[in-house]
């Protein structure tokens, strides 16, 4: 790990204008308004907010345009949009929307030079890899996209080193088999891939308390995206970014 300030970052699954979440991006639930959560996850201290279209890959468009100009009026930490993202034109709609990053994973794959051309235009900062990771085999991963659902055959380590030498500036890595599951995150995953790269790694997936987000850490992740434990009350951000600094990470309070 970095000397930086250890990341809390609150992930908003959106769909149509709703907040919704599942379990292993199955049996999506609506939870409310997301502009609400994200104000509310402001207010106890999140440093960051991911908002993830979940259908916009699958049907061509992002529902993000409206929520994150809402955001930007009210919310004043950094802003990852990300669902749906196929050119730098679409990169340009989301920072103009609000977003202070783009994530950028089922295009990426398809065409990697989409990296390369985002960070150009706009500068590594800008563009985060989304990496949606399903286990194959001991210490081996596949890197997934439409929320996990299609295999690209690529393997997830190898992927998030390429992508960090196209200009991706950050990684989103997300552990299909843990996330929505509130039973702890890969470890194995996070290190393998904090080991291949020399870009942040946002760890997700199954953060259920702060031993989690401190596991995740240890492993070499700048930031822990959470989203399940904080929507049903699981975890509270103050406390756990209190338990974090006692556990002795940088965190912002």
């Amino acid at each position: 790990m970095s000397g930086a300030n250890f990341r809390v970052i609150a992930r908003l699954d959106v769909k149509d204008e709703h907040l919704v979440k599942g379990v292993q991006y199955e049996g999506l639930r609506k939870l409310g308004d997301p502009h609400a959560f994200a104000a509310r996850y402001y207010a106890q201290g999140a440093d960051e907010l991911l908002y993830l279209d979940t259908v916009a890959s699958l049907y061509g468009r992002s529902h993000l345009d409206g929520i994150l100009q809402a955001t930007a009026r009210d919310v004043f930490i950094p802003v990852t949009a990300g669902g749906g993202v196929r050119s730098v034109q679409d990169i340009a709609a989301l920072l103009r929307a609000g977003a202070d990053k783009v994530a950028v994973n089922t295009a990426a794959l398809r065409r990697p030079a989409l990296l390369r051309e985002g960070a150009e235009a706009f500068g590594s900062q800008c563009i985060v890899l989304s990496i949606q990771a399903k286990r194959r085999a001991p210490g081996r991963w596949e890197a997934y996209y439409d929320n996990g659902r299609e295999h690209s055959g690529r393997d997830a380590v190898a992927w998030a080193r390429e992508g960090a030498a196209l200009g991706a500036g950050e990684i989103l890595l997300t552990s299909v088999d843990c996330e929505g599951c509130r039973r702890g995150m890969d470890e194995a995953l996070v290190a393998a891939v904090c080991a291949a790269v020399d870009v942040p790694v946002i760890a997700a997936g199954g953060c259920a308390c702060a031993a989690d987000a401190a596991g995740a850490a240890r492993a070499g992740a700048q930031a822990v995206a959470i989203a399940s434990a904080l929507h049903y009350g699981a975890l509270a951000m103050p406390a756990l970014k209190q338990t974090l600094r006692a556990q002795g990470l940088e965190v912002r309070l």
